[in-house]
């Protein structure tokens, strides 16, 4: 079992940037693969970017529209992963949510993810 707790998000101007965290607790967190998933109002709930162990490699994903934008990291040391977002606009406004993936395939579909957050809110005026 994996529980997840966001945090960070908040409202922002256009062109601002937030960090957002998940801390997860469970003692196999460093075995899952973790992903940042949103959802805006009115609108289903959207990939953002997702993140796995390969041996001793650690592969990123992310979503055509955040790439170059937004950097997926994670500390296993302290059971936390985080979203960087920079250049932020109107269109990522949504309530960002973590997820957990015991597979740790780093899959892009919400299915994949057993364990979820409560969200936190991302509001970006412009």
């Amino acid at each position: 079992q994996v529980q997840l707790v966001e945090s960070g998000g908040e409202l922002v101007q256009t062109g601002g940037s937030l960090r957002l965290s998940c801390a997860a607790s469970g003692r196999t967190f460093s075995s899952y693969a973790m992903g940042w998933f949103r959802q805006a109002p009115g609108k289903e709930r959207e990939f953002v970017a997702a993140i796995r162990w390969s041996g001793t490699t650690t592969m990123t994903y992310y979503t055509d529209s955040v790439k170059g934008r937004f950097t997926i990291s994670r500390d296993n040391a302290k059971n936390t992963m985080y979203l960087q977002m920079n250049s932020l606009g109107p269109e990522d406004t949504a309530v960002y949510y973590c997820a957990a993936d015991p597979v740790a395939a780093g899959s892009t579909l919400v299915y994949d993810y057993d364990y979820w957050g409560q969200g936190t809110q991302v509001t970006v005026s412009s």
